[in-house]
């Protein structure tokens, strides 16, 4: 195939891919979205969730001014 008919099948194809637009389903993505909380995340990653009790730092501490713990 010569490099014309390559570069119009090409931008045929880019066109398609642009312009289309599929069915959003916003109601199931909204179920998706609220049905998880921070912790369902976080273990589906395999890590442990946030902790927020500032009252251990640990290494992160050293770089927080006083008005910031």
């Amino acid at each position: 195939m010569g490099r014309g008919r390559q570069k119009a099948k090409q931008t045929k194809v880019a066109r398609e891919l642009k312009y289309f637009s599929p069915e959003t389903n916003y109601r199931a993505l909204e179920q998706e979205l609220t049905s998880h909380s921070h912790n369902d995340l976080s273990d589906r990653r395999g890590g442990a969730a946030v902790d927020t009790d500032d009252t251990d730092d640990g290494d992160y501490g050293r770089w927080l001014d006083d008005d910031e713990r």
